[in-house]
């Protein structure tokens, strides 16, 4: 919980520097000119420009690779599947950039599943799809000791009853970020 308000912090500092960065202007070419900055790792990263500003600290670069779809934390799956959804992939790929540059970050993935099936046959699913994620994961370079899959099976549903829609919501993978 602390991680998120950490990152909601960061994020409302970052909407905050890009507001009073513009100048003011409405020129379209103020407000796309980027600065590439060198990291402690000697990759580079396009920083938004300020006009009264020529050095841009460690920092903002942080601020401003904040990405809103780390606000995302869960991965639905369809009847009886484990395979990750095209729509979810933006979602995935954030996270793993985040943990990459993060590595002190750890994350846990929880399977759920809806109501039907039995319970053997609900915790295997919500197992293969923790794992699926986990797997999509490491493939985008997130280093596994990072990473922790539990399943829950039918136990704890987002939504209760027994309609499509409830069924829908707990069909998923929930992200926590476990606090250190």
């Amino acid at each position: 919980m602390m991680h998120l308000s950490k990152l909601f912090s960061v994020s409302l500092l970052c909407v905050a520097m890009i507001g009073c960065a513009s100048g003011g202007g409405t020129s379209d070419e103020a407000a796309t000119t980027t600065t590439e900055v060198a990291t402690e790792d000697t990759q580079t990263q396009a920083v938004p420009e300020s006009p009264d500003v020529s050095v841009v600290t460690q920092e903002q670069v942080e601020e401003v690779a904040v990405n809103p779809l780390l606000d995302q934390t869960l991965v639905y799956f369809g009847y009886d599947r484990s395979e990750i959804r095209p729509e979810f992939k933006d979602v995935l790929n954030a996270h793993a950039e985040f943990l990459q540059a993060n590595p002190a970050a750890r994350m846990v993935l929880e399977g759920h599943c809806d109501e039907r099936g039995t319970v053997e046959y609900n915790l295997a699913l919500g197992e293969r799809r923790a794992e699926t994620v986990k797997r999509y994961l490491i493939v985008q370079g997130v280093n596994p000791s990072q990473l922790e899959t539990v399943s829950f099976g039918e136990e704890r549903p987002a939504m209760l009853g027994s309609s499509k829609s409830s069924w829908s919501k707990n069909r998923r993978t929930e992200i926590k970020y476990q606090a250190r």
